[in-house]
């Protein structure tokens, strides 16, 4: 087989790499480059990531090879697979961040890669990329390494001194479709990774018995992918895995990412992919559990299939399904109450608390705070604002569903 050149290889694993959701840095104060070095972590800006101010700041998003030893049934890259394959060696994944940064076209790496030999072989070459940009080049950059469940400890804590950000993919919301679509993994080692970054993390915030504080753990933390579409897993059973992720392992970020139908699959896997406004729902959901208080079962209970809305907002869907919480005295209500109102986010809601200190809110000033009362109107009362009947009113969903669409024939 033809030598590949850099640039070819390029186009072939970035292109693999798109399939990769959890992408999005956190940023860190760790590294800053105004101390030594070059690159930045908390710079503000080939692959578009959100910190969690706003700030987009851009990732060379790449894949070290898309040879794989595993035949996962979803993966495009498995082994039985007939793509087009490549690999970087460690050494030209180096070379490429450093040229990319240097004409300012990222702020940082994001790393995955098949399977190649070993786990333990692949978890190597990747820590080794990492060691080369923090050592050998003085790199400050974000960087962000998917780890390998079964790759030996020692490496994992190796590469967790020298990333920010660390994920392992959970692949799959219950354990038997991993069993089923991916059988060389096992969900137990995937969650016990998990733990084991999680215990990394906390332990590298205690002080030693000489009052020193040991080198940062992946100050970005840890975050996880997982596939939507590829098994019948309703979006409730998905909320519930995510928030048990949350609380048991700290992660950051779960990540949802929406089954694409591959060539050759199996039978098992659907022929056609789920519609992205899933996708999109369980994101929403998702902030909602994080942000607003709201726990996985109820979201999940606001439709008797157990999926979510597809023609509204999950918060929208879980008020209709329990107008009896509503409407709320917005002169009155506690936080969580106001939370839970359509169109009240979470700074609205902190500058209505701000605003009742100093008299009756009114709905003149819900508009100047941001509120969306297109929305909350069925749910609020003010002083100068009643519902009435409209939040009992039967076509109460219909003032907010999208108007139904002719479809073509052709």
């Amino acid at each position: 087989m033809a030598q590949r050149t850099l640039q070819e290889k390029l186009a072939i694993l970035s292109d693999a790499a798109k399939y990769d959701a959890s992408c999005a840095s956190s940023g860190t104060t760790r590294r800053d480059s105004r101390s030594g070095g070059i690159g930045s972590a908390g710079g503000t800006g080939i692959c578009h990531a959100y910190t969690p101010d706003g700030r987009c700041i851009s990732l060379l998003k790449i894949l070290m090879t898309n040879f794989c030893i595993y035949d996962c049934a979803y993966c495009i890259n498995r082994v039985s697979s007939n793509v087009e394959r490549a690999r970087f060696s460690p050494e030209e994944v180096v070379k490429l961040t450093l040229e990319f940064y240097r004409r300012n076209m990222i702020e940082g790496l994001f790393l995955s890669s098949g399977i190649i030999k070993s786990p333990d072989q692949t978890m190597g070459d990747m820590v080794r990329i990492a060691r080369m940009l923090r050592v050998d080049h003085g790199f400050k950059g974000y960087i962000h390494l998917k780890t390998i469940p079964d790759a030996a400890p020692e490496l994992v804590a190796e590469a967790g001194l020298l990333a920010d950000r660390l994920s392992v993919n959970i692949e799959l919301p219950r354990d038997d479709s991993i069993r089923r679509l991916a059988p060389e993994k096992r969900p137990e080692t995937i969650r016990a990774a998990m733990a084991d970054v999680r215990l990394a993390q906390e332990a590298s915030k205690e002080k030693t018995h000489t009052g020193k504080r040991p080198p940062r753990f992946a100050p970005a933390g840890q975050s996880t992918q997982m596939i939507v579409g590829a098994d019948a897993t309703t979006d409730r059973q998905i909320l519930k895995t995510s928030a048990n992720l949350y609380t048991g392992y700290r992660l950051r970020r779960v990540y949802y990412s929406a089954f694409s139908p591959i060539p050759d699959s199996t039978a098992a896997l659907p022929l056609v992919k789920p519609p992205l406004m899933r996708e999109h729902r369980l994101y929403q959901a998702d902030w909602l559990m994080r942000f607003y208080g709201f726990e996985a079962d109820e979201i999940g209970a606001a439709h008797p299939s157990g999926n979510l809305d597809l023609a509204i907002d999950p918060k929208l869907a879980w008020a209709l399904a329990n107008r009896a919480q509503f409407p709320v005295d917005v002169t009155r209500a506690t936080r969580e109450a106001l939370l839970r109102v359509p169109g009240f986010g979470t700074k609205t809601v902190d500058r209505i608390l701000a605003a009742r200190r100093n008299g009756p809110v009114r709905y003149a000033d819900l508009l100047r705070m941001g509120a969306i009362m297109s929305k909350a109107q069925p749910f609020v009362t003010l002083p100068d604002w009643r519902p009435g009947a409209l939040t009992d009113s039967d076509s109460l969903r219909a003032r907010f569903a999208p108007a139904p669409e002719q479809l073509s024939l052709f």
